[in-house]
C-alpha cells in the first residue's frame, strides 16, 4: 500500500486536500470514499486506520478534508459547500486516471455520514453502498426531532455502526427506523461505544481493537 497527497476541486470554492491509500497492487476494482466528522480532518485516528485497512484488503481509498477544516475553521462549511467536496471527492476517485475503480463506495463519520445520505438521498451521490459511522440521528437531548428524512429516499444498501451509549443516536428509536428503509440495511453495535466508538476502560476492549471490528465487518459487508 502507499500514500498520495491529492488535490480535490471543490466546485466553486477552491480545493481540498486529500489522501489516497493505493493498494499494492490495486486489482479489485473496487473504491471506497471517507468523509470525517464536524470537529476533527481526514487525520482523525479511526479515519486513518480504516482508511490503511480498506486499502491493504484491496479498495482504493480516499480520505479528504472538508473545506472549513482544510482552513483550520472551526465553523462548519453551509449545506451545499460540504456537499460539493463530497461530490468533488468521489469524482476525483472515479475520474482516476489509473487503475480507476469500477465500483464506488462511500463512508462518513456523524457529520460525513449525513452529508452522504442527503447526497444519496438526492441522487447526487452514485455509490454503490453506504457505510454510517455513527449516523447523528438527533442532537444530544433532542430525540423529538430526527434527522431521519433523508434516510428513507436511499435507494442503496446502508450499514450503520452505532454505539450502545451515543447520545446523538438513541438505539431505539434507530431500529424503530431501520424496517422502514426501502433498501437492504445492516446494524452494528458497538457495546458501551460513545458517539466516536469509545467504550469504557472496564470493558477490557483497546480502541484499537474497536477499530479493527469496525473495518472488518466493513471490508466483509462491501465484498458481498
Amino acid at each position: 500500500m502507499t500514500n498520495e497527497t491529492v488535490s480535490i476541486p471543490v466546485r466553486g470554492h477552491g480545493e481540498v486536500s486529500g489522501v489516497l491509500s493505493v493498494p499494492d497492487p490495486f486489482t479489485s476494482g473496487k473504491g471506497i470514499v471517507i468523509a470525517h466528522g464536524a470537529n476533527n480532518d481526514m487525520n482523525q485516528p479511526m479515519i486513518v486506520f480504516l482508511a490503511h485497512r480498506f486499502a491493504e484488503a484491496g479498495f482504493l481509498t480516499l480520505r479528504f478534508n472538508f473545506l472549513y477544516s482544510e482552513k483550520g475553521s472551526k465553523t462548519v462549511d453551509s449545506r451545499e459547500v460540504l456537499c460539493a467536496a463530497f461530490e468533488g471527492a468521489c469524482d476525483s476517485l472515479g475520474a482516476r486516471r489509473e487503475g480507476r475503480p469500477r465500483k464506488i463506495y462511500a463512508a462518513g463519520k456523524s457529520l460525513g455520514a449525513r452529508i452522504a445520505a442527503m447526497l444519496a438521498a438526492e441522487g447526487r451521490l452514485q455509490a454503490e453502498k453506504l457505510v454510517f459511522l455513527g449516523f447523528p440521528l438527533h442532537a444530544p437531548g433532542k430525540k423529538d426531532r430526527l434527522r431521519d428524512t433523508t434516510l428513507y429516499d436511499i435507494r442503496v444498501p446502508m450499514l450503520f455502526f452505532a454505539g450502545s451509549s451515543d447520545p446523538f443516536c438513541d438505539l431505539g428509536i434507530l431500529k424503530d427506523i431501520l424496517p422502514r428503509l426501502c433498501v437492504e440495511w445492516d446494524l452494528e453495535i458497538i457495546p458501551g461505544g460513545d458517539h466516536s466508538f469509545k467504550v469504557p476502560v472496564k470493558a477490557g476492549v483497546s480502541q484499537l481493537a474497536i477499530y479493527d471490528q469496525i473495518a472488518g465487518r466493513t471490508i466483509e459487508w462491501l465484498n458481498k
